[in-house]
């Protein structure tokens, strides 16, 4: 899983931050490994929970090998990852380990929220922006926060940085959803519309669920409710229906919300990296990948 790649945003988000308020980076990196192995644990265990077989183009671990070495080896992550952040400064450790903890039950607490909205036949809007708060957004705060924290911020600005991390991750799993349905397989290195094969609750599908009407409306239903219907013909389907309802410029304005929390969040913070910081958000706005 760790050897597979990645972007590393949330570890960078840590040291950049830890940066931006001058601290020692060799002392941050503890924390910024601990993250990313987390990561990597929690993408090995929701790659079995969602029968995903692919995972940056190249087959899930529980795909290449089982289901039970899967979860042992996440297991282990998780173990690594507790081993990797006790290496943090002692002065910094208490508060750096409640948060991680936290984090880590919310990270928890947010993949219960979407595997239950698999099955659950009303959920709103608000309902999964709240589970991707904790499910996505939680380790992005928690790693701009932490990267604070170890860099002697105050409380204040600490707080700024978790309020963007929040934000930012909100962004990108907002993108992660469209780019599930309207990426390049190649590019994205996950299986094109696993989320429709999957029902799973995302923006774009609650979205076209308030907007259907009619036939749409019934069709939908139908899609999301008929197992012998093929997964190639039912992505194909519910794509067309996202294209109708132009669901893609909701999406858009739901992140635009989010950009703009996380500009203003930044506005009293002077430091290089803030350039830095607000590019990275941009990218993350409009990535391909």
């Amino acid at each position: 899983m760790l050897s597979m790649g990645g972007k590393r945003i949330r570890p960078n988000l840590l040291l950049l931050t830890n940066k931006m308020f001058g601290g020692n980076v060799k002392e941050a990196m503890p924390a910024a490994l601990a993250i990313e192995v987390f990561h990597g644990f929690t993408l090995m265990h929701d790659d079995i929970t969602d029968n995903a077989p692919l995972r940056r183009n190249k087959p899930s671990v529980h795909a290449k090998w089982n289901t039970n070495i899967a979860l042992l080896s996440g297991d282990a992550m998780l173990i690594k990852a507790y081993e990797c952040l006790a290496k943090t400064p002692k002065i910094h450790l208490p508060a750096v380990f409640a948060l991680f903890n936290e984090t880590a039950l919310k990270v928890c607490e947010g993949q219960q929220f979407d595997m239950n909205f698999e099955t659950q036949k009303r959920v709103s809007i608000d309902d999964y922006l709240y589970m991707i708060s904790l499910k996505t957004a939680a380790l992005f705060s928690a790693s701009m926060e932490m990267g604070a924290i170890l860099a002697g911020a105050s409380k204040a600005d600490a707080r700024k940085m978790k309020v963007f991390g929040e934000s930012i991750g909100m962004l990108f799993q907002l993108q992660d959803d469209i780019l599930d349905v309207f990426g390049e397989q190649e590019k994205v290195g996950k299986q094109t519309g696993g989320d429709i094969i999957n029902n799973k609750k995302t923006f774009l599908l609650l979205k076209a669920l308030e907007l259907a009407k009619g036939n749409t409306q019934k069709e939908l239903n139908t899609l999301l409710t008929d197992r012998s219907i093929p997964a190639k013909q039912k992505v194909a389907r519910i794509t067309s229906i996202y294209n109708e309802l132009n669901v893609l410029k909701h999406s858009q304005k739901q992140m635009d919300k989010y950009l703009l929390v996380a500009t203003k969040s930044l506005e009293t913070i002077k430091a290089p990296e803030k350039k830095l910081l607000l590019q990275l958000t941009g990218e993350l706005l409009h990535r391909q990948l």
